[in-house]
């Protein structure tokens, strides 16, 4: 009988799935949540309450749905999502650091991410050096007694150049200190929390959402950091209020269901295209080439089978002929001059006058950022050969030289 009970319980419970559990995630399309008792709305302002949703800007159900599978991704106890990279990034580091503290940061990183640095935080008494992060010795040599935090891209915006990460993770414990890495370009590809991070960071705009309707961001990180940052009292992602919408997260989880294959097509693309133009001697660079400087710590770091990529950078010379040589491409169906990555077409912009702008002229010359410098996210296109091809009618038509 207890058997009997058993298997109709279990079909039951099948029947309820097929039923009523779609297979694409459900929206929460709430701003508020009901308490079934007074106390318990009490103990959640408190931080008390397991499984209880508060207010939108806290947490929804379909915005945790996307945060477990982003932290299963990168392997930690938790993630916050956030409205946008940005709200991610400035979260984590208000969070982290008060007035008087310091931040070691590398000179390569994403313009808006430099500006929060470089002009925004010392208003409250946060200071941040700049250093070249693939030089070890100069990132421990720019540690003081008052910095907390060190900040890295695993694969830097625009230049690609590449953090051993194991190494900065080294240097973070030996001084006591939170290395924060920022993995947009390189999802799945590498796994920073396996090298010494201790919080990481996506754009989810870019290759994890991967259609370019969505602005979004993550924090990935310990149980403890992410519930901090949500803390009704001193977090910095409630009391920011960069929250994420819950349909747009549905959304986002969709598209992350196919981000392994993705960025397999998206590095084989890009691998050809690079290969093929520096074959025919024009000044490309990509992680994956034989020649980078960076190639032999980033094959250290990856994870098998995603290869290296999709970005690569072409300098065309000046900024006229980049200008020139996009517009081209637009024109030849090539995909569109435009910021952002991880589209399934490819987009391109020159760093120096776009993403990397709020970096001086003078700053971008010591960081070797040439205003003829065109960022590429590679596309999704089926036949790379041919892109390649057309590519190089464009740059040949525009009078770029090899």
């Amino acid at each position: 009988m207890s058997t009997q009970k058993t298997g109709a319980a279990s079909i039951l419970s099948h029947q309820n799935l097929g039923a009523q559990q779609g297979v694409n995630p459900s929206i929460s399309d709430s701003s508020t949540y009901a308490f079934p008792r007074a106390q318990t709305m009490a103990d959640t302002f408190e931080g008390n309450t397991e499984g209880c949703y508060l207010y939108s800007r806290h947490s929804t159900p379909t915005n945790n749905l996307l945060a477990e599978s982003l932290a299963a991704m990168e392997g930690t106890e938790a993630a916050n999502v956030f409205g946008s990279g940005m709200g991610a990034i400035s979260a984590v580091l208000f969070q982290l650091c008060s007035a008087q503290d310091h931040i070691v940061s590398s000179r390569t990183i994403y313009g808006g991410t430099y500006a929060l640095l470089k002009n925004f935080m010392p208003k409250f008494g946060v200071q941040t050096t700049f250093v070249d992060s693939t030089d070890l010795p100069a990132v421990a040599a720019a540690i003081t007694p008052k910095t907390k935090v060190l900040y890295c891209e695993a694969i830097s915006n625009p230049l690609l150049e590449v953090t051993h990460l194991k190494a900065m993770g080294d240097l973070a414990r030996k001084y006591g200190l939170t290395l924060v890495v920022d993995n947009t370009f390189s999802p799945l590809m590498i796994a920073p929390m396996k090298q010494g991070a201790h919080v990481v960071i996506h754009s989810l705009t870019k290759f994890i959402n991967g259609t370019s309707d969505a602005v979004a961001g993550v924090v990935c990180g310990t149980a403890d950091f992410c519930n901090a940052l949500k803390s009704v009292h001193d977090g910095a992602a409630m009391l920011f209020g960069s929250t994420l919408d819950s349909a747009r997260a549905a959304s986002i989880l969709k598209n992350l269901k196919t981000l392994p294959i993705r960025m397999v097509k998206h590095s084989q693309n890009a691998a050809h295209i690079a290969q093929g133009l520096k074959k025919v001697g024009y000044k490309v660079m990509y992680p994956g080439l034989e020649g980078h400087r960076g190639k032999t710590v980033l094959d250290a770091q990856l994870e098998p089978g995603f290869g290296h990529g999709g970005l690569m950078t072409l300098d065309a010379g000046s900024i006229e002929k980049a200008n020139a040589l996009m517009e081209a491409m637009q024109e030849a169906g090539l995909g569109y001059l435009a910021v952002s990555l991880g589209f399934y077409k490819t987009l391109f912009s020159a760093s120096g006058s776009s993403t990397s702008s709020e970096i001086s002229d003078e700053e971008q010359k010591e960081m070797g950022l040439s205003h003829g410098l065109i960022r590429f996210s590679i596309g999704l296109d089926h036949n790379p050969q041919d892109s390649l091809e057309k590519m190089l009618v464009c740059i040949k038509a525009v009078g770029i030289t090899s």
